[in-house]
């Protein structure tokens, strides 16, 4: 190990983690690494205000650690992050409600509409080719629809 590192002082050490962490949030988001940060980063100045052993630093991380986590899961269970678009990624549920061209004429409730450029299976009551439908929902890559 290079000198440098294990003549550091271990608040810069854990000033060092959290910074490393936050970063790794900003690559990898999850809201998970962020608390574990902030716990190294709160280890880090108190081990730079108070001299402690390391044992003791480590459990002050674990501690704090936890306290992060369970405090922030308790948070977000109570003020849940909604979306501004629900059906971002979901194109079949950002269909709903739009009226299509039957492509193939739906019998027995299956047939297919003109999306776009494409086409996509749909359900719903028979219609000839040509018809028009209203998507009421989607199933996966399924849409349901009725006629207008």
């Amino acid at each position: 190990m290079p000198d440098w590192l294990t003549n550091m002082e271990p608040h810069w050490m854990w000033l060092s983690l959290g910074v490393l962490l936050a970063a790794a949030e900003i690559v990898m988001p999850g809201f998970f690494l962020i608390w574990l940060g902030a716990a190294a980063v709160v280890t880090g100045v108190i081990a730079w205000v108070v001299p402690l052993s390391i044992p003791a630093q480590l459990g002050i991380f674990a501690v704090l650690s936890f306290v992060a986590l369970y405090g922030a899961r308790r948070w977000l269970k109570a003020n849940p992050i909604t979306s501004a678009d629900p059906h971002l990624n979901e194109r079949g549920g950002r269909l709903v409600g739009e009226i299509l061209t039957v492509t193939r004429a739906i019998e027995d409730g299956r047939g297919r509409v003109k999306v776009g450029d494409g086409e996509w299976p749909v359900r719903g009551p028979d219609a000839v080719e040509g018809a028009k439908v209203r998507v009421v929902s989607a199933d996966g890559g399924l849409l349901v629809v009725e006629l207008v």
